[in-house]
């Protein structure tokens, strides 16, 4: 039982409390007296009945103190799912609600290291068994090392590589720990460039056309980053494009002043209610397809970073009659 929960301050719980027991005090003084007590029998009541009160009292206003102590050592013991309770108005309150909401997150927190530990070392089992699985056949002599053999196996190094790489990349970039170099830059060189690098890769017969409005637009930020960016959604738009498909990227400015890259293909698009997730860490709306290609699922969450880094924002959108539609807008 908690009856002071309504008050609205540390200071005024303690002013009732020093008033109830004033109070108490000198009714069991007054009665002792008229019913003939000796003054020292009715201190010694009075002062016990004091402390009883102020032990009722301030019990509730301590409690939510004795459950956050509790609530941390189970939090060092690992258990994060631990709540205390937040029913009064006052400081205490307060500390409660902050603390409850700072339990959350880092359940949070927690849960996605787990699942972040989980997508990993799935993620690598795959490439690092089909490695393995090829070099014991080499040693054991069950295959020859033919050139299409070691092809195989620098694929499956290769995507070990690009694994790590964005491994770190994601780190980095949500920690801070690299930074931008934003400087103006011309936009078409740089789509050009990522469209060129595109069109050497294994793309089959899909068709990339680039449009830039107007032919000089420029843009303020890391060059080396967008680019990143840019070749990430070609890559992924390119893959999920049927054959003799088409694939556009283009840039405009917006009349708020923004430069809008916007990278469209003719793909089976993305349902809406998975625009968002595409951008988690490991997310695929294809699993299956998605790994046999060699995607982690990591590209999209990198570029996600790479565009709050510069203040803008990178979403997805879906086209009609079919396909999808990523676009980056850098602020101006």
């Amino acid at each position: 039982m908690r009856p002071l929960d309504r008050l609205p301050s540390i200071r005024a719980k303690l002013g009732v409390v020093i008033v109830a027991t004033v109070v108490g005090t000198v009714l069991v003084l007054g009665a002792g007296a008229r019913l003939g007590i000796d003054l020292p029998l009715r201190v010694l009541i009075a002062t016990a009945l004091g402390l009883l009160m102020v032990r009722f009292l301030a019990h509730g206003m301590t409690f939510p103190l004795r459950e956050m102590a509790a609530a941390a050592r189970a939090m060092e013991a690992g258990r994060h799912d631990v709540r205390v309770t937040a029913t009064s108005r006052d400081e205490v309150g307060e500390l409660a609600r902050a603390f409850n909401t700072m339990a959350a997150q880092l359940a949070d927190v927690d849960r996605e290291r787990r699942d972040l530990v989980a997508n990993v070392s799935h993620e690598l089992r795959t490439p690092i068994g089909a490695l393995q699985a090829l070099l014991e056949n080499l040693a054991d002599g069950v295959e020859p090392p033919d050139p299409r053999t070691l092809r195989i196996a620098l694929a499956q190094t290769e995507r070990l590589g690009r694994l790590v790489a964005q491994l770190l990349d994601l780190s980095r970039m949500e920690s801070g720990a690299q930074p931008l170099a934003p400087v103006p830059f011309e936009v078409r060189p740089l789509l050009e460039r990522a469209l060129q690098e595109c069109a050497l890769g294994d793309h089959g017969s899909v068709r990339l056309r680039v449009s830039v409005q107007p032919g000089d637009l420029a843009a303020l930020g890391d060059p080396e980053r967008v680019h990143q960016v840019v070749a990430n959604l070609l890559d992924n738009a390119v893959r999920h494009s049927p054959d003799d498909g088409r694939v556009w990227l283009s840039a405009h400015a917006t009349d708020g002043g923004a430069v809008r890259i916007a990278v469209d293909d003719e793909g089976a698009g993305i349902p809406p209610e998975e625009a968002e997730r595409v951008f988690e860490r490991f997310y695929r709306t294809d699993g299956g397809r998605a790994a046999r290609d060699g995607g982690s699922g990591l590209g999209l969450a990198i570029a996600r970073s790479i565009a709050d880094a510069h203040g803008g924002t990178l979403r997805a959108e879906r086209r009609n009659p079919r396909g999808c539609r990523m676009v980056l807008e850098l602020p101006r």
